[in-house]
Order: C-alpha cells, then sequence, then structure tokens
C-alpha cells in the first residue's frame, strides 16, 4: 500500500495547531512527488489513516501495557525469589518504564531519519524474547535482565515512533487519534493481571508468562502488518538532542511540567492496593487486586474524553493543565478517605482523569513543535524527561512510606498532590506563554 509523499522539509506549523505530517518513513515505501515544496496535508481519516491507529494501539498495548502488568509479578517474585526484597524487585518495573520512555531520545531521531520499520521489527522482537525469557528465570539477576532490560529495551525501541506517526495521518483530530491510541495500554493493564492470576495457580507462572508472550506476539502482526509512514524523510543529519528546543521557553516549559506530573502520576496505582489492605477497605469478597484494575478501566474513559475536548479547543496543554489539577484534587482528597465506597470513587475518578494526562503528552510535544521534522526528536527528548521522572518518583514514594504507619501514609499521598500541583501549575504557564506568543 503506497501513499503519496514529498522528500523535502515542511513548512514550520503553528504554535498552537496540533501539527503538520512528520515528514519520515521506511525508505522503500515512499514515492516522491517532483518538484514539489510543501507537503500534502494529512488525511486527517479514512481507512489507512485509521488502521494506523489501530496498529499503534497494539503497539501501546504490547508497551506501555505490558510494562503496567509489573505488578503482579511483584507479588509473585516476592513468594518465589527468597532473600530478594520489595524494594529490589520493584526497580525492575522502574527500570522496565523508564527504557520505555528514555528510548525514545534515540528512537526519535532515527525515526526522523526514515528508519521506523526497522526500529518496528526489531522492539518488537526485543519484547517478545524478554517475555519469553522472563518464563525461564528463577534468579533475581535473570529476572533483571530478561523482564528488566530485554524488555525495557524493546519497548524503548518501539514505543515513541508508533506514537510519532499518528501525526503524519492526523492534524484536526490529532489529540483525539492519539489518546485512543494510548487505551491499548490501560486494556492490557486489566486483561493481562487478569489471565496470569487465573493461569498462575492452574498451569504455574512460567506457563501463565509464555501465554501472556503468545499473546503479545499475535497482537503484534497488526502492525508488523499496517503500519506504514506517510512522508519521506529528511536529507538532514538528525541529531540526539534538538539544540533549539533547550531555547524554547515554552518547550521547556511543559517538559519541566511533563517531569513533576510523572513523577507523582503512577504513584496511586503502585500503591492503591497496599493502601486497601492496610487500611482494611475490602469487604469480604472483594479481592483488592482489582483496585488497580479499576483504576485501569477508568483510565480507559480517560483517554477518550480530554482528547476529545483538546481537539476541539486546539489547546492540548491546558486539557493536560487542568486534568493533572484534578488529579491533584483526588491526591488531597486521597487524605480522608476511610471507607470502601470513597475509595471506590477516588479509584475510578483518578484512573479517568490521569487518563488525560498520560494521553495529551504526546500531543502536547506536537503542538509546541514548529517544525514538525524534529517532532521524533523532540518527542524523545520530553519521553526521556518522562523516563527518569518514573524511575525516580515511585522509589521515592516508597522511601517515604517506611513502616506503612497513618503519618507516612499521609506523607506519600500529600508528596503525590505536591507534584502534581506544581506540574499543574507550569503546565497553565504555557498556555499563557502561548498565548503571549500568539498575540506578539
Amino acid at each position: 500500500m503506497v501513499e503519496m509523499a514529498v522528500f523535502v522539509e515542511p513548512e514550520p506549523d503553528s504554535v498552537t495547531s496540533t501539527g503538520t505530517s512528520t515528514p519520515t518513513a521506511f525508505k522503500e515505501e515512499s514515492v516522491l512527488a517532483p518538484e514539489t515544496d510543501i507537503p500534502a496535508p494529512p488525511p486527517d481519516g479514512g481507512l489507512i489513516a485509521w488502521t494506523q491507529v489501530m496498529g499503534s494501539w497494539c503497539v501501546v498495548f504490547c508497551t506501555f501495557g505490558l510494562v503496567n502488568t509489573f505488578g503482579i509479578y511483584q507479588t509473585y517474585y516476592e513468594h518465589s525469589l527468597t532473600g530478594t526484597s520489595s524494594s529490589d524487585i520493584s526497580w525492575v518495573g522502574s527500570i522496565q518504564g523508564c527504557l520505555l520512555l528514555c528510548g525514545g531520545l534515540v528512537s526519535g531521531p532515527l525515526f526522523d531519519a526514515g528508519y521506523f520499520r526497522y526500529l518496528l521489527f526489531i522492539g518488537l522482537f526485543f519484547i517478545i524474547l524478554g517475555q519469553f525469557m522472563t518464563s525461564l528465570c528463577t534468579q533475581f539477576w535473570q529476572v533483571v535482565l530478561a523482564q528488566g532490560l530485554c524488555i525495557g529495551v524493546g519497548c524503548g525501541i518501539v514505543f515513541l515512533p508508533c506514537t510519532a506517526i499518528i501525526s503524519q495521518y492526523f492534524s484536526r483530530r490529532r489529540a483525539l487519534a492519539t489518546g485512543i491510541t494510548s487505551m491499548g495500554s490501560p486494556v492490557a493493564g486489566i486483561l493481562l493481571p487478569i489471565v496470569f492470576s487465573e493461569l498462575q495457580p492452574k498451569i504455574g507462572a512460567p506457563w501463565a508468562t509464555r501465554v501472556i508472550a503468545f499473546i503479545i506476539l499475535g497482537v503484534s502482526i497488526v502492525p508488523l502488518i499496517f503500519l506504514r509512514t506517510r512522508v519521506a524523510p529528511s536529507k538532514h543529519h538528525r541529531a540526539l538532542i534538538d539544540t533549539s528546543a533547550l531555547r524554547d521557553v515554552t518547550f521547556m516549559s511543559f517538559t519541566l511540567s511533563c517531569l513533576f506530573a510523572f513523577m507523582a502520576l503512577y504513584i496511586p496505582f503502585f500503591y492503591i492496593e497496599l493502601f486497601t489492605i492496610d487500611y482494611g477497605l475490602a469487604p469480604r469478597g472483594f479481592s483488592s487486586s482489582y483496585m488497580v484494575t479499576l483504576m485501569n478501566a477508568g483510565s480507559v474513559i480517560g483517554r477518550v474524553i480530554p482528547p476529545y475536548i483538546a481537539d476541539k479547543t486546539r489547546q492540548p496543554t491546558l486539557v493536560m493543565g487542568l486534568s493533572a489539577f484534578m488529579c491533584c484534587l483526588l491526591a488531597f482528597g486521597w487524605l480522608g478517605i476511610h471507607n470502601f465506597a470513597g475509595l471506590l470513587v477516588f479509584t475510578l475518578l483518578y484512573g479517568i482523569i490521569s487518563g488525560g494526562v498520560v494521553s495529551m503528552q504526546p500531543a502536547g510535544t506536537f503542538s509546541l513543535t514548529h517544525d514538525m521534522s524534529k517532532v521524533g526528536t523532540r518527542l524523545g527528548m520530553n519521553c526521556f524527561v518522562c523516563g527518569i521522572a518514573l524511575l525516580i518518583g515511585n522509589p521515592i514514594a516508597g522511601v517515604i512510606l517506611g513502616d506503612a504507619s497513618e503519618a507516612r501514609w499521609h506523607g506519600v499521598i500529600g508528596f503525590t498532590a505536591d507534584l502534581l500541583l506544581i506540574s499543574s501549575g507550569l503546565l497553565l504557564v504555557t498556555v499563557w506563554l502561548v498565548l503571549r506568543s500568539n498575540r506578539a
């Protein structure tokens, strides 16, 4: 399936628009339009464009969705890997998430340079290999290599390019398409833990892990068949870092806000089950492990509604800022929860609204990128910062939690709320800078 494409740099996009097409492609699949200075506009819909969304959804399922399932392995390893502390085990999940986002610093420029298909094949191969190798692990160092590094590197190679490709096919509906793509993460976060929990007592953890690997293998077929870049890459050499971004106050303000947001955003996801157990809030017959499932279920809704609003208002950073502020209010409300009904409402609402923050991160980056030929590089820079935040945020919360006394729990919750408050403030500063630039 071949689309018309151009082999030239696009004109700079408006600061407040959701962007134009990104000039990247797998070179053998691009047909060049001779003597053309302006790239063809994104189709913004149609069968081919929506199949890219479907393929990218599958990649997010296999990357961020798989990382979201580490909680089930955390509990399993605490019983099977004797002599290994909970803190040590949690680093495996943190390494996965960090490499997933930090890998964009390398895969972003490679995407801009036209190596999308290579990244897709190599990344998915490492993910599937790592999942199968995890089923053979019996020692902690093996888990670190297979589940932490191998899967993490694979996710880092493929995640960003399959997010950035949406910018080539959508303009007016870009935030919505990106939000739908990100729904793969909470869907996997709901389904895969249930698969492991149901199969592990019956066929054992190794075969339950292999079943998940086979699911990932089957889902991976879809992006391998359908995902294609639409326009040709630029001839210019791509650096790992876009130095002009460091002088862009608006972009740096947005990136700094993402640092604080991602330090805090996943703390409730990691600790809501333990909070339920420590406070004895779950009714008889209800497994506390389902609190994470409910939070992921709410996140599915949050990946659609905020992007839809962002497309209508053309202000994804504003939508992200309001979502972060509402998460902050919910986090402060978490301090006063003392019954199951309140916990259930908090879990669902936080899942919904936090989904708006996560889904707006790439859309916000697209909207603040002037030269869309550098969208992969800038998204990689932003994701690198988010990856560092994800790596350190949850361990810091674990140190604050300490002996899990009530005062310690208040410290963790306050830490989460304060970070989200700072993030929402910086996002509103970003919106103000964009509006000031437009008036100028």
